[in-house]
């Protein structure tokens, strides 16, 4: 009887430090949860508050009793938002689907084809990896210059069709499909092109629509390459399109016009990852993992 009430206490008091970690964490998700959420109520928040509104308030307000959408309106009426949301559409679209049909190839002739010097050259793939961001970038700006491709989609777009980290982490992914169905396939006489519409992208499609979301995210982000190869605004994306807003549009002091057309283009990514964000965890944790 006596160890039995031992044990209930032992029992109750591990109970009740397992209770004290777990009120511990979830008030510190909640408090990280707050702090990165903020940002993004204050910038809606913002861009329902009229002009004389917002500067009229010496000491900023966490709340307004009059929304008006007045600000969305001249979003696309005082600017031209629609044109450079319509140039990132064009822009995203046809730079993943030219990414994934290199990207998809690609990984697979690492992946299952044997040829001389795979190695050698997967390695030099990596190490690509490892040169600074701002030389590629003079490099293409110097290639594309020479070919007459400023002020081009094809000039924004050819510098980012290709991407070694995305070939690594499909290649990882091929990896793991057993080696037996390859055989399997070429004993019936599959070709190699038919087994990977067949075998390989099928199973591997949670990490195609991981590299699908990401590269979308990077082309809709994408700031300095657009910005450095046009200077026509024909051609600016969303991320120009918001300095562009900034100099000639709203001007530098109408805040909640231009929180207005940041909302515009922050909510797509934001929904997508949204939708698909279960993939993307999915895609990255069979990527990243072998055996």
């Amino acid at each position: 009887m006596e160890r039995k009430t031992d044990y209930d206490q032992i029992e109750k008091r591990a109970k009740g430090r397992r209770m004290a970690v777990r009120t511990v964490t979830y008030v510190l998700l909640t408090i990280w949860a707050v702090m990165v959420l903020f940002p993004f109520y204050w910038m809606l928040l913002t861009s329902v508050k009229s002009y004389g509104a917002y500067n009229s308030e010496y000491i900023p307000k966490f709340f307004t009793l009059s929304p008006t959408m007045e600000n969305y309106v001249d979003a696309f009426t005082t600017v031209s938002l629609g044109k450079y949301l319509a140039n990132t559409l064009i822009f995203t679209v046809i730079t993943t689907g030219i990414m994934l049909f290199v990207v998809i190839l690609a990984a697979f002739a690492f992946a299952r084809l044997e040829f001389k010097g795979k190695n050698i050259v997967f390695l030099i793939f990596l190490s690509l990896m490892m040169i600074p961001n701002e030389l590629v970038i003079i490099t293409n700006f110097v290639t594309v210059t020479n070919l007459d491709m400023r002020n081009t989609f094809q000039g924004l777009i050819l510098p980012s069709v290709m991407s070694v980290f995305y070939i690594y982490l499909l290649k990882e992914n091929f990896e793991q499909i057993p080696d037996g169905l390859y055989r399997a396939a070429k004993v019936d006489g599959t070709s190699d092109l038919k087994y990977l519409l067949k075998v390989m992208i099928p199973i591997s499609r949670p990490t195609l629509i991981t590299i699908t979301i990401l590269k979308v995210i990077e082309c809709w982000n994408s700031y300095v390459w657009p910005r450095l190869i046009t200077d026509d605004p024909d051609y600016y994306l969303v991320s120009n399109g918001i300095q562009e807003i900034r100099e000639n549009g709203f001007g530098r002091e109408n805040i909640p016009a231009m929180m207005a057309a940041v909302v515009v283009i922050s909510v797509p990514l934001i929904l997508l990852f949204l939708v698909f964000r279960k993939k993307v965890m999915e895609g990255v944790a069979r990527g990243g993992t072998k055996g």
